[in-house]
């Protein structure tokens, strides 16, 4: 399989198109066609409905093989195009003898979809020369500009394959997991090939080769044609008439009168840094602003070098006496057997332990002198996962679709830095609860309002959320955090989301009886226990968390593409 993981940067130009597309593979398998697909369970219906409509875009391949052959100087590459324009017509053949089994004439009967027309246009378009920013002349003469047309083909038809082949590999991998034979196993076969992994390996050579001679500027506009393909293939996948139940996206499936209650924690969930070391850097830089230390102070004012080494030695002794917290943790727990209640009190050593940190950090003076101004551009300025603020606004957008309210849980020391990160109109949909600073005229004290301090404290507030919900108890709770520090809620949740890989959450957990299971496997397996409108489906709580490695896929199973 094409791997999601990966820098964008790395490797050749094929590689580097592919990597920087992951976002929307998430969209591709979470729409209800490729669920079902992996399930098993799709109606044969609209399986011949998709199949009938390669037809169309196989012959615009063949169309586009034809011209880019024609415009290619590179006598190798004129090779290379003509053995996938063979290769397609192959397959065009074998796809009209199927829909010719099925009683449809393929010269007749099949009406192009809006979706595949959208592409088949497009596809043509580039071929013809016809590219947005592509600074080609409407006469296509000399040998470079033609060549120029070849690469920039290939590029539009480059992600098709690899798609393909990514998918092929992907409801592969799933079916292994199946107890029923899927009925669709030998065309999933057929793209999960040696074969067809062999042939889009030759296109992205292809793709490679031609590019070779393309400025900077020119990449650009293939990048940007590569892009433009493969949104406009996912559009076809996640525009399939499904009339059947699905799981997702869930603002299709969950019952029109529960609410929505979606929950995250924010400290690495939604940042891609600790808040404490953002706090850190901001009361070590603010140092010369602050005032003199006065007679009354009860700790006297650090010098910046000082407040420095402080805030290390602090940060040091946390991780090494949180690292024994949780072995103590797994100790107890290969010691005896425990359900939930004996796991919240096993939990309350780690609660005792991130309460005496808190109060280490308080009696050091290292959270005195910030100015809530500097806190608030500091929050402004912080980078949160990619996708994740996109993916608050989109519900915010839906929030009247989704009867939705939104909660952000935390440690964090100061509630002012999580409501700066986020945008107005996400903050203005969404409740914070976390501890405050204390404040004296806009400058921290160095006092905490504790508020949350461990998972004992989040887990109460998550339930009297979900208590106090004003729709009778008729409610779909989502809770998404990546640490030991959210397990109780990731639990008691009917989803519960990991994002991200933290060892102590796995350790814990597994040694509890959880199982971590990708999010869209979680979706596959629920889509082949679906009977009929069943609703509940998601409902839970259970002892399956599900993780998931981005934002974006997040979005795509709650929202859809």
């Amino acid at each position: 399989m094409a791997s999601l993981a990966g820098s964008d940067e790395e490797g050749s130009v094929a590689k580097r198109f592919w990597n920087r597309s992951r976002r929307e593979i998430n969209r591709l398998i979470y729409t209800p066609f490729v669920v079902c697909l992996a399930a098993g369970n799709l109606e044969m219906e609209c399986f011949q409905d998709f199949i009938s409509q390669d037809i169309h875009f196989l012959k615009a391949y063949v169309q586009a093989y034809e011209i880019a052959e024609e415009c290619t100087d590179d006598d190798d590459a004129k090779i290379g195009i003509c053995e996938m324009r063979k290769s397609v017509l192959k397959e065009l053949k074998m796809h009209s003898s199927i829909v010719g089994e099925w009683g449809v004439d393929p010269t007749k009967e099949i009406v192009p979809a809006p979706a595949t027309i959208k592409y088949i246009d497009f596809l043509l378009a580039t071929a013809a020369g016809k590219i947005e920013g592509g600074k080609v002349p409407g006469k296509i003469v000399t040998p470079f500009e033609k060549t120029k047309i070849a690469a920039y083909t290939v590029g539009a038809m480059t992600p098709w394959m690899r798609l393909y082949s990514f998918l092929g590999e992907f409801l592969q991998t799933h079916m292994l997991y199946s107890e029923k034979e899927n009925i669709y196993k030998n065309w999933i076969a057929n793209y999960d090939s040696a074969n067809f992994e062999k042939a889009t390996r030759q296109m992205e050579e292809l793709l490679d080769k031609l590019s070779v001679s393309l400025t900077g500027e020119e990449l650009e506009v293939m990048e940007k044609l590569y892009t433009q393909a493969f949104k406009l293939e996912i559009e076809i996948f996640s525009s399939q008439h499904i009339g059947q139940p699905v799981v997702v996206p869930m603002i299709r499936m969950r019952d029109p009168m529960s609410q929505l209650l979606i929950f995250s924690d924010f400290d690495l969930t939604c940042t891609t840094v600790d808040s404490s070391a953002i706090l850190a850097e901001i009361a070590i830089l603010t140092v010369p602003k602050a005032e003199p230390s006065s007679p009354d102070d009860l700790v006297p004012r650090l010098s910046s070098l000082d407040l420095r080494n402080s805030w290390e030695d602090l940060s040091r002794q946390y991780t090494e006496e949180y690292e024994q917290c949780i072995e103590s943790i797994l100790q107890v727990m290969q010691d005896n057997l425990v359900d939930f209640d004996g796991l919240y009190k096993i939990l309350e050593q780690l609660s005792d332990f991130e309460k005496r940190a808190n109060s280490r950090y308080v009696e050091s003076g290292v959270l005195r002198g910030m100015n809530l101004d500097d806190i608030k551009r500091a929050g402004e300025r912080l980078i949160l996962q990619d996708g994740c603020q996109e993916f608050f606004r989109k519900v915010v957008s839906n929030k009247e679709k989704l009867k939705s309210d939104l909660h952000v849980i935390s440690y964090c020391w100061c509630a002012d830095l999580i409501r700066s990160a986020f945008a107005s109109d996400v903050l203005n949909a969404m409740s914070i609860h976390s501890n405050e600073f204390e404040y004296k005229e806009s400058v921290s004290t160095g006092n905490i309002i504790r508020k949350i301090e461990s998972p004992l404290d989040k887990v109460e507030v998550f339930n009297a959320i979900l208590r106090d919900s004003n729709n009778d108890g008729n409610h779909l709770s989502v809770y998404i955090g990546d640490s030991i520090g959210d397990l109780l809620c990731l639990l008691e949740a009917d989803i519960g989301i990991v994002i991200g890989s933290s060892p102590s959450l796995r350790k814990v957990a597994e040694q509890f009886g959880v199982s971590f299971l990708p999010l869209h496997g979680g979706a596959i397996i629920k889509q082949q226990q679906l009977e009929g409108e069943d609703t509940s489906v998601w409902k839970g709580p259970s002892f399956h968390l599900f993780t998931v490695s981005s934002w974006s896929e997040i979005e795509a199973f709650i929202l859809g593409a």
